[in-house]
């Protein structure tokens, strides 16, 4: 009886397919800061068509058994993972599952896009939890390349990774309505829209511009909720913080309340955020909710302590639903996993 055993491809074949030279296939895993980005993309892309499996420095251990390790791969500074709270939940809740599955976890941190592909397809891991991430990220095509297992908090979707995430959208809005209903001046505070981080107050943003997924279902969420109360998008000053910092989050609230069409309800994105212009209101000598309702996202501390409507979201569950699909395959549906908490700041 014969049998047939499909052969693995060749890293001769992907360059064939990609019509560029073996050798520049091969810097695109080993050493991509020397391959043109055009180049790149052919590579990755005939390397996912072919079911190719980037070569690994750590094969050998690899082909021993498990790496014994879970890599995050953090589309943030490195201290962003330990200064910001909902970051920290989120790792919480990987080393929790890694703690359990036995493994190590390996914080990769986005640096440097000459030289973020090489790390991420270098490190001798088991599988890849993404956090903030944005279109189009070449870590994401990279992480999949290696044949493990990848998982993206809140998208990108991609061919090849598994999303875990609430629906954003849909919270947005409802949080939304609640904070721009009876107000007539309403305004955003906002993530940065693109990875350039820039900070900016505009008027009426289109969301599809946002290249972080999370700040663009968000955005249509407000954008939602504003035809929901008869307000025109175009008319809605969006703050765009360039992170999620309470300090520069007062900043960008002290402009929005300056203008002489001062916003009489804010809606942010994050419990950080609101903290901030919390403050800002109050420095201005006008009173949330009184002169300004707000709201935040996430539920935490410092909403509750401040008496702040938010969005309730378990961030050190979806951390570990991440690591549990990646070192185990399990899967878990995050999208209705969101509540509104009502608290003083919309009670107007």
């Amino acid at each position: 009886m014969n049998s047939h055993v499909p052969r693995r491809a060749t890293l001769a074949q992907v360059a064939e397919l990609a019509g560029v030279s073996t050798m520049t296939a091969s810097y695109t895993f080993g050493r991509p800061e020397r391959v043109s980005a055009a180049s790149r993309e052919k590579v990755l892309a005939a390397a996912r068509t072919l079911g190719f499996t980037a070569p690994d420095p750590a094969a050998r251990s690899l082909r021993r058994g498990r790496a014994g390790a879970l890599g995050v791969v953090l589309g943030e500074h490195l201290t962003y993972a330990f200064d910001d709270p909902q970051a920290t939940a989120f790792m919480a809740g990987v080393a929790e599952v890694c703690a359990e599955q036995g493994q190590a976890m390996t914080i990769l941190p986005v640096a440097d896009a000459t030289t973020d592909v090489a790390r991420i397809s270098a490190a001798a891991v088991d599988g890849y939890v993404l956090w903030t991430t944005e279109d189009g990220a070449p870590v994401v095509d990279a992480a999949i390349a290696t044949g493990r297992p990848v998982v993206v908090h809140s998208g990108p979707a991609a061919a090849g990774a598994h999303v875990v995430g609430i629906d954003n959208r849909a919270a947005a809005r409802a949080i939304g309505r609640l904070v721009f209903a009876g107000g007539t001046v309403p305004a955003v505070l906002s993530f940065p829209l693109t990875a350039a981080r820039a900070a900016a107050v505009v008027a009426g943003p289109d969301p599809d511009d946002a290249t972080f997924p999370v700040t663009r279902e968000r955005l249509l969420g407000f954008r939602d909720a504003a035809d929901d109360v008869g307000t025109d998008w175009a008319d809605v000053l969006v703050a765009v913080c360039s992170t999620n910092d309470a300090r520069e989050a007062r900043a960008m609230t002290q402009e929005l309340m300056s203008r002489a069409d001062r916003p009489d309800a804010l809606a942010t994105m994050s419990d950080e955020l609101a903290s901030g212009a919390f403050r800002a209101i109050e420095a201005a000598g006008l009173h949330v909710p009184t002169d300004v309702a707000l709201t935040g996202w996430d539920d935490a501390e410092a909403a509750r302590a401040q008496g702040i409507t938010s969005v309730a979201q378990s961030m050190r569950e979806q951390g570990a639903a991440c690591a549990r699909y990646a070192l185990t395959g399990t899967r878990a549906d995050f999208t209705d996993q969101w509540h509104i908490v009502e608290r003083a700041s919309t009670a107007r």
